[in-house]
């Protein structure tokens, strides 16, 4: 495993984190024992940084967290959760004030809420799970933040950035005070390189690349008839006309990664990889076999430039839309 520097923190975090939505049970399938298993092994092979929220299951992706912490009494592991915006919708809209979502007295409530859910004193970094810019200029939210950090209920703060609206978190880290961006970034989506890491870059911010698979097209495991259980979130966000072209696009990555001799898991994360404004990557890992394979990804590194350099030609810029929601 490698390490990051995670921005002005000055942590020192694994490259390949782990990314716990999967266990709140919005991906059917998952089962507590496989999942502790996977997030053992993860530790066991170097990986230090575990993203959940209080939106995955209600606490119980955090309360597996605080399984893990505990099981490794010793071991520097970083740990990072989200707050979910007062009104529970995702993503937010321009519309939605502080209000709305995350009001002094909510960002208090929920930041207890998710230690209680963990078992922590406190959190290494507290994120907003939704966000618009316009909200930073609300002194009530950074008094907040102050407060709460200042109380040692958390070390840093961030904030999540909604699918394929990079620039919505601009004016934020420019103001300097957040610690962190978490953003979708990956082959297709290529997007934040336009302002958002730049601005990150000014201001000493870590970026948490989040989605590198693009939701699974970029396992190339998915074809164009892939259905999911009952109550699975994929149903959703994979109708036809996201479906269809996303496996299109992956297919014509497939020969690219047999002529490299990778596999497209691979390809996909060594592609984020070769940014060096990305702090850390943090793929859903559900499997013994995907930490394995995904941190293996990490000890091989960055790929060949002229590698990287082709695969940049395959960016996706897309809007959101009421499916990708």
């Amino acid at each position: 495993m490698n390490y990051r520097r995670f921005g002005r923190t000055g942590w020192q975090i694994s490259d390949i984190g782990y990314g716990m939505w999967g266990m709140g049970g919005a991906w059917k399938g998952s089962d507590d024992a496989e999942a502790m298993a996977s997030l053992q092994r993860a530790v066991d092979l170097g990986c230090n940084f575990f993203d959940t929220a209080w939106g995955y299951g209600a606490g119980h992706s955090e309360g597996l967290l605080g399984e893990l912490v505990r099981s490794n009494p010793g071991k520097q592991l970083y740990t990072a959760t989200k707050l979910p915006p007062k009104n529970f919708k995702w993503p937010s809209q321009r519309h939605f004030t502080v209000d709305d979502c995350f009001p002094p007295d909510h960002i208090e409530q929920y930041v207890h809420s998710c230690l209680k859910n963990a078992g922590f004193e406190s959190f290494d970094l507290m994120q907003f799970h939704t966000w618009e810019d316009a909200w930073i200029r609300d002194e009530r939210v950074a008094k907040k933040m102050d407060e709460i950090k200042r109380q040692g209920l958390v070390r840093a703060w961030g904030i999540s950035v909604n699918r394929w609206e990079p620039w919505n978190g601009v004016e934020t880290v420019k103001t300097g005070l957040i610690d962190a961006v978490q953003v979708i970034y990956n082959i297709f989506d290529q997007n934040p390189e336009d302002e958002l890491f730049p601005a990150c870059e000014e201001q000493d911010v870590a970026v948490i690349a989040r989605v590198p698979f693009d939701e699974g097209t970029l396992t190339g495991t998915l074809t164009k008839e892939s259905k999911w259980p009952e109550g699975d979130w994929r149903n959703e966000y994979f109708v036809p006309e996201n479906l269809i072209p996303a496996v299109e696009r992956a297919d014509a990555l497939k020969p690219i990664a047999a002529a490299a001799g990778l596999t497209m898991p691979e390809l996909a994360l060594r592609f984020i990889l070769n940014n060096p404004t990305v702090s850390t990557i943090i793929p859903g890992m559900r499997r013994v076999r995907n930490v394995e394979a995904n941190v293996a990804a990490s000890d091989a590194g960055p790929l060949p430039a002229d590698l990287h350099q082709q695969l940049r030609a395959h960016r996706w810029d897309r809007q959101p839309t009421k499916w990708s929601q």
